[in-house]
This record gives C-alpha cells, sequence and structure tokens, in this order.
C-alpha cells in the first residue's frame, strides 16, 4: 500500500471507510429480510452474506484490481459485510439442535472455501 510521508494515503482510507458504510448497510439489510425470529431456524441472512462475501472475494482478488478498487471493495465493503461474529453468535444459539448447527457450520464453512474457489476461477 502506498504511503505518503510515512503516512496512509488519505483516499485509501476513505475508500475502506465508504466500502465498510455500504457493506455493512448490505448486511443489515440482507439480515433483516432473510433471518427468521424462531430460535431453531437457520440463519439464512447471515449464511447468504458469508456465501457471497466469499464468492466475491475470490473473484476479486483474481482479476487484479488497483489497490484502491481491492481496499474498497475487498477490505471495506465485503470486511463490513460478511460476518465471523454474527455467525458464532448464531452457532452459539443453535447449540440446542445439534442437527441444524452441524448444517449451518458445514454449509457455512465448506461452502465459503467452495465459493471462493469458484469465485477465483471465474475472475481468471
Amino acid at each position: 500500500m502506498e504511503k505518503r510521508g510515512g503516512r496512509m494515503n488519505v483516499y485509501y482510507i476513505l475508500a475502506v471507510g465508504a466500502g465498510g458504510f455500504l457493506g455493512a448497510i448490505s448486511r443489515y439489510y440482507t439480515s433483516q429480510k432473510l433471518n427468521k425470529t424462531e430460535e431453531d431456524r437457520l440463519p439464512l441472512g447471515t449464511l447468504a452474506v458469508n456465501l457471497i462475501g466469499s464468492f466475491l472475494l475470490g473473484f476479486i482478488l483474481s482479476v487484479g484490481l488497483k489497490d484502491i478498487y481491492t481496499l474498497l471493495i475487498g477490505t471495506g465493503f465485503l470486511g463490513a459485510f460478511t460476518t465471523f461474529s454474527t455467525l458464532h453468535k448464531e452457532l452459539l444459539i443453535l447449540q440446542k439442535y445439534p442437527r441444524k448447527w452441524l448444517i449451518y457450520f458445514v454449509i457455512t464453512y465448506s461452502g465459503g472455501l467452495v465459493f471462493a474457489f469458484l469465485g477465483y476461477l471465474l475472475g481468471k
């Protein structure tokens, strides 16, 4: 990452902030639309943002964007759009339902790797 006079480029900081703002809003909207309030339901909103985010990150890393766009989309938008902490909070809630816990865990982690790989391949 480019530095000027020992400081980070202000445009990079603004790109991460703007991307993060949009990513957080998009995640909130998606979660509100897809997640059901019943405790034993799979949190489809969180699953969707994490799988979509994995795919998009694989894609943008393979196409070789300029630093500013990688920071805007990858670090900013996708960093705020995807959520590791919410995933683990939901896994704690689903512990009472071992089968659903396992399904959610396996789909999220294996699916995330598969989607990232597919995004990477598509970008090449």
